[in-house]
């Protein structure tokens, strides 16, 4: 594929970022993100179209509101240059041939991005965004695959699924709640119908990696105590990405130490 192409996909994605910024900020007041311009969140001023331009605006403004000069967060334009980042590295690692459903899985992608911000900042997956996704998904894999094979366990994403939503609420009641929420066990439900058997293998054992070394790192940093609560979505979210992208040759080498 052409440079061309990946600068097209880049910007459309840098796009579908900036609409994500504006998703999240309106799940988190409660507003129809069906209706209505962007507005400045402090002082409500519609925004025009030279506000808007992602990234390129912020850096325009030097980080502030045009009209009230309030600093504008970071989230913005990070949460814009990882959705196009992505996008590229989707298109990058499945380059997808004539058969359009390859190109299905870039769909989930936008969700859990809504998914690893909001609950980085709220300790919370909104039901908003994750019964949607998971609905999407489950059509989209009972559409590519026959119903009924699927449901009777010649397709493996079904199983995965229950399997890893079941690990996690065992969690959830042994913890009662402390350790995780239920919001993680539909999030582990959702990733085992991206990602299948065992790809969801995976996507777990990278995220309770990573989850433990961050979290050792933020005690020893004394950010965290042990007692501290930490949102365990993002690296679900993380893993669930690496999986989804390196998940099978990640399998291939791992089960080349016993062939």
């Amino acid at each position: 594929m052409s440079l061309f192409f990946y600068f097209i996909i880049f910007l459309f994605g840098l796009v579908v970022g900036s609409f994500l910024n504006c998703l999240i900020y309106r799940l988190e007041t409660g507003q129809s993100f069906l209706r209505g311009r962007s507005f400045c969140p402090d002082c409500k001023h519609k925004l025009g179209f030279w506000d808007l331009i992602p990234v390129l605006s912020f850096f325009i403004l030097r980080g502030k509101c045009r009209y009230c000069q309030k600093k504008i967060s970071l989230q913005y334009p990070l949460v814009e240059l990882a959705t196009g980042a992505l996008f590229l590295l989707f298109f990058e690692v499945r380059p997808p041939s004539i058969d359009i459903w390859e190109v299905g899985p870039l769909l989930i992608v936008p969700f859990l991005i809504i998914i690893f911000v909001y609950d980085l900042k709220h300790y919370l997956i909104p039901d908003k965004v994750i019964y949607p996704a998971i609905a999407l998904v489950l059509i989209y894999d009972l559409w590519k695959s026959d119903f009924l094979l699927s449901i009777f366990g010649k397709s493996d994403f079904l199983i995965s699924a229950l399997g890893a939503a079941a690990f996690f609420g065992v969690i959830v009641l042994i913890s009662r709640g402390k350790w995780m929420g239920v919001g993680d066990v539909k999030l582990a439900f959702l990733m085992g119908l991206i990602l299948g058997w065992p790809n969801v293998l995976v996507a777990l054992f990278f995220a309770f990696s990573s989850g433990a070394i961050i979290g050792i790192g933020l005690i020893f940093a004394r950010q965290k105590s042990l007692k501290s609560e930490v949102p365990f979505g993002p690296f679900l979210v993380v893993g669930t990405l690496v999986a989804l992208f390196w998940g099978e040759s990640i399998v291939n080498w791992y089960l080349s130490f016993y062939g």
